[in-house]
């Protein structure tokens, strides 16, 4: 499901101002990784809310390499919008948040299209200190009537939003202000446009800051699949909110594979149409570190899902978007690694959602560092950076297995010192 190989173009929405009601000022950067075999020639547009741009930047990227834009100097203070990248290249890239000079953290991958539906499978108001916001980008090359439509899951009332975006701009709409949802909402939300859109979700707690990608219909599927799932993991844990886009009630069973710790086991919910359920978070009472798939879903309706990885105690938190394993090919990219970075580090966790055994192998820009592993079936590998470089490292990474086994990653960026919400993930990109 999350997420294919950026072609010609990318979509990524920077959020780095103030957003109302929520109390943070935002700074973001990103990093774009180019996959192709020549120098990537790009172009890099800001536009601002009202459709304006508010700058355009040329560069180049060399063959296997990656770029960090940060901060992003050909803005002023203050600006809030949107970016699109385009390239002669292919490329990847991905964007970090900061907020409040780094007490929250949360990153998110760009996007290569949008369609004219987007599902958004968590959305929160008034949650125990939790709410959302998202900005939904207009990927068309006309004006984009948008209209949003709440579904409360566990708590909440219906509701309906309507805006109107430019081309190249996002649009911000934040739940912490939409009374109409009820002092308390918890569920889904699905926004619909006559242009092509793409969004991005930001959960906002009271210490930590989640985003996540939303789906379009063709992102869904009837099987899903969950590289990372933690619980009780030195203060980790993992929810997985399912929504259900399709148009009859089914009942959904996730498989949980240990890799780590744990035993295995698995969970089944029934999941009414187009509503969500929260799964992984309560299930386990031990230490649990692996891997989780759907392995039943009675009426075969289309799925999405995000994954919440929390440490309420160390006031960290990050999310990514679930993987459709059909969709999954034998090699993904990474656009940001780390070691030893004034503290920080990555961690990916790659999972086998192929039927055969493989061998995988991670390989690094600028680098002759190779790191392998044999994967079986249903098998993850979580691989911390820190043990593959003695001395500083800022760069990108490739995977792949042989076999033409099917293969899916994600990459956690973690500062463990860090007071703040010092912990990043984003998904891994699949390239065909």
């Amino acid at each position: 499901m999350k997420k294919t190989l950026i072609l010609a173009l990318v979509l990524a929405m920077l959020l780095v101002g103030s957003v109302a009601g929520q109390g943070i000022t935002y700074n973001t950067g990103f990093q774009v990784q180019n996959l192709g075999t020549g120098t990537a020639t790009i172009t890099i547009i800001y536009y601002n809310q009202d459709g304006s741009v508010a700058a355009s930047v040329p560069d180049s990227i060399p063959a296997g390499g990656s770029k960090t834009y940060y901060p992003l100097t050909a803005v002023p203070d203050g600006f809030n919008g949107s970016v699109v990248i385009s390239s002669d290249m292919p490329i990847a890239a991905i964007a970090n948040e900061l907020g409040n000079a780094g007490a929250y953290a949360a990153s998110y991958a760009g996007f290569d299209a949008g369609a004219t539906t987007i599902n958004l499978p968590l959305i929160m108001r008034g949650n125990y200190g939790f709410n959302t916001w998202f900005n939904v980008q207009n990927a068309g090359t006309s004006d984009a009537h948008v209209t949003v439509t709440y579904t409360p899951g566990s708590a909440g009332s219906g509701a309906t939003q309507t805006a109107t975006i430019k081309p190249g701009a996002a649009y911000t709409f934040d739940q912490s202000t939409f009374t109409a949802l009820g002092s308390m909402f918890v569920g889904s939300a699905q926004v619909t446009s006559d242009q092509a859109i793409v969004a991005t979700c930001n959960q906002v707690g009271p210490t930590t800051l989640f985003a996540y990608d939303g789906f379009t219909p063709a992102q869904s599927a009837t099987t899903l699949a969950f590289p990372l799932v933690n619980a009780n993991n030195y203060g980790y844990k993992t929810g997985i909110q399912i929504m259900n886009i399709g148009s009859a009630a089914t009942t959904v069973t996730i498989s949980y594979t240990p890799s780590v710790a744990g035993t295995a086991s698995t969970e089944t919910k029934a999941i009414a149409a187009g509503a969500s359920e929260t799964f992984a978070y309560y299930h386990f009472t031990a230490r649990f570190v692996g891997s989780g798939a759907v392995t039943a879903n009675t009426a075969s309706q289309n799925l999405v899902a995000v994954v919440n990885q929390l440490n309420s105690g160390a006031n960290k938190g990050a999310a990514y978007g679930a993987f459709d394993p059909t969709a999954a090919t034998d090699k993904i990219s990474f656009p940001l690694i780390m070691a030893k970075n004034s503290g920080y580090y990555t961690g990916t966790t790659i999972q086998n959602v192929g039927t055969a055994s493989t061998i995988v192998t991670i390989t690094y820009s600028g680098s002759s560092a190779i790191d392998t592993r044999t994967l079986a079936p249903g098998e993850s590998w979580p691989f911390n950076q820190n043990d593959t470089f003695a001395s500083t490292y800022v760069g990108s990474a490739t995977v792949t297995a042989t076999g033409g086994v099917k293969i899916i990653g994600i990459c956690n960026e973690l500062k463990p010192s860090g007071t703040g919400d010092t912990f990043l993930v984003y998904e891994g990109f699949s390239i065909p």
